[in-house]
């Protein structure tokens, strides 16, 4: 029987949503493991509007369930609807929409609070036993997850043996202080944490091509087929 997987988006764009190619890739992945996918996003304004070629705030107000729509060509759901007795498995694409929208880890780290929503499709999908993937940054919204829960997840955002443009050792060591287990792992690797089946993979935390974030993508996606 054909598995089918959630992914929760957090908007549409890099800086100030879901990252779109890590995004794409995973629903390819999905495709090519002979699963299907269903996309959700939180029913909540975006935390800002960012101008993707200059960086600069935009004076307007967008929601990130209509803009995770433009990924999801149309077939997205309000997360609040996840429930996961209806799915094999849970994918969290990165972006700086993971550590905005989902969570504020952007602005206050570990402190920042995390969507009611996401915690709770997080925490039932674990507790329910089947695999979690985390790309990116999304492995930060799986730490604020399951923080206080007793759950010592083993998760990756990178390594700081290989080129990044952010602070790994930071972002890990905010991880740990969630109760997390911080791991390095280049963008050539996952780390599969087989106790709890969540799986986690570095994609644009490291210096890398699009080539390498399909391949590392993949790695993650076909792993949680492998459960």
């Amino acid at each position: 029987m054909s598995k089918k997987i959630a992914v929760i988006l957090s908007g549409c764009g890099v800086f100030d949503g879901s990252e779109i190619n890590e995004a794409v890739f995973s629903l390819l992945a999905i495709t090519e493991n002979g699963g299907t996918y269903q996309c959700f996003a939180p029913d909540v304004e975006q935390h800002h509007v960012l101008n993707h070629i200059t960086g600069d705030e935009m004076p307007e107000k967008r929601n990130v369930l209509v803009e995770s729509a433009r990924i999801a060509r149309g077939n997205v759901q309000a997360l609040n609807t996840y429930d996961p007795k209806n799915f094999d498995g849970l994918v969290i694409p990165g972006g700086f929409g993971a550590a905005k929208n989902l969570t504020k880890w952007a602005f206050s780290g570990p402190e920042g609070e995390i969507n009611a929503d996401v915690k709770k499709a997080i925490v039932e999908t674990v507790h329910s036993k089947k695999p979690v993937v985390g790309l990116c940054m999304g492995p930060t919204v799986i730490a604020k997850a399951l923080e206080g829960s007793g759950i010592a997840s083993h998760l990756t955002v990178g390594s700081t043996s290989e080129a990044s443009p952010y602070d790994i050792a930071a972002i890990s060591g905010g991880m740990e202080k969630t109760g997390a287990v911080a791991e390095m792992k280049t963008i050539n690797e996952i780390l599969v944490d087989k106790t709890n089946k969540i799986i986690t993979a570095p994609c644009y935390m490291m210096e890398a091509d699009i080539a390498q974030i399909r391949r590392n993508v993949k790695q993650a996606v076909d792993a949680m087929f492998d459960f």
